[in-house]
């Protein structure tokens, strides 16, 4: 079998290849990792399920419970990073006081 010539892929050129062609996520997946070609991050999600469906619905209570876990945790490290309560005038001059009436 003869080779015809030598063809170099570069990145850029399978990305603009796959925002053309018609693949299938496995064949996309794999030319993508092959290649390092990178995804549009602005690029909108695919859809899995269509509208209206038990899976739609479905789909949308997780991201509904994954959003909440995160929120609920953003909250809890903003508590953790809260700076200590300032030591007040009374309960340094009462625990002074307890420690002078120790001695």
């Amino acid at each position: 079998m003869e080779r015809k010539g030598t063809a170099v892929v570069t990145t850029e050129l399978v990305e603009t290849g796959l925002k053309k062609a018609q693949t299938t996520s496995r064949e996309e997946q794999a030319l993508r990792m092959r290649y390092g070609a990178t995804v549009d991050r602005k690029a909108k999600l695919p859809q899995v399920a269509e509208p209206e469906s038990d899976l739609a619905d479905e789909l949308l209570l997780i991201e509904m419970r994954l959003l909440s876990a995160l929120k609920h945790r953003k909250a809890q490290a903003q508590a953790k990073a809260a700076p200590a309560p300032a030591k007040s005038a009374a309960k340094s001059k009462i625990v002074n006081a307890l420690k002078s009436k120790k001695k």
